[in-house]
């Protein structure tokens, strides 16, 4: 008479890690899993680039492509400028949601600077592939959206927002709203929205303060920039304090 199958450890059972009834073990593993890289790799901070998707570097003709051309310039000069900041560990390591258009700039001009350049996937229906720029050992992979989100904040030091649609204005204004109620503190996180053109016109922080849906310190934490090295002189400048700091700016 044969033996019984062994039960299979919990761990490795890959129909309930699937389950719902695992999804906190899941949520948990997207927090963990990136934390460990982070300590083991040293990357102490970062600046994220946000923007659209679908911006094609090679369409020359397109409304936004010049943004594509911006952001891969300023991305190359903070990579270049951070580099050297060590010695205990990263600073400043481009960070992108890893996907095309603006995201690919990113990551395209600090590869192109020689840095190392991280990307945070998010898996969705019609698979984002991620960019080729993106340094493998920072590659990053997730399924929620929330802990995609968490993680493409927490060591950042700067937040540049390019033009983009609703994904662009949906990690924007989260971000906004984080530093509105206190959750991220005003002195921790550098915004900058570039392209000021567009910006003015897509988002009118003015009538928010006139009709008091906003105070005015909640928009004064916004710079606009319209030049590579006209923003790059005022991030450094921004960021130059943050030089010694080690550790992710604080999310309560």
């Amino acid at each position: 008479m044969k033996n019984p199958p062994a039960p299979s450890i919990a761990y490795e059972n890959r129909e309930f890690l699937a389950s719902p009834e695992a999804r906190p073990i899941r949520i948990l593993s997207e927090y963990l899993e990136p934390l460990a890289r982070f300590d083991r790799l040293k990357v102490n901070s970062t600046i994220l680039f946000l923007g659209s998707a679908r911006i094609d570097d090679l369409d020359a003709a397109a409304p936004l492509h010049p943004y594509y051309v911006d952001a891969e310039r300023l991305a190359y000069l903070l990579a270049r400028w951070a580099i050297p900041l060590g010695p205990k560990g990263k600073n400043f390591v481009i960070c992108t949601g890893a996907g095309p258009g603006i995201m690919e700039a990113a990551n395209r001009g600090a590869a192109r600077a020689g840095g190392k350049t991280m990307g945070m996937n998010i898996s969705l229906p019609h698979e984002q592939q991620p960019n080729r720029f993106i340094s493998p050992e920072l590659a990053f992979a997730f399924h929620y959206f929330f802990m995609r989100k968490f993680w493409l904040v927490s060591r950042a030091r700067a937040v540049i927002a390019f033009p983009g649609g609703f994904g662009t204005l949906d990690e924007l204004f989260e971000i906004l709203t984080l530093i509105q109620t206190g959750k991220i503190s005003r002195d921790a996180l550098v915004i900058l929205l570039y392209g000021e053109e567009y910006w003015r016109k897509i988002l009118q922080f003015d009538e928010l303060i006139k009709a008091k849906a906003i105070a005015p310190e909640d928009a004064a934490v916004i710079t606009y920039a319209s030049d590579p090295a006209k923003a790059f002189t005022f991030l450094k400048k921004k960021l130059s304090k943050y030089c010694r700091l080690v550790g992710p700016s604080k999310i309560i």
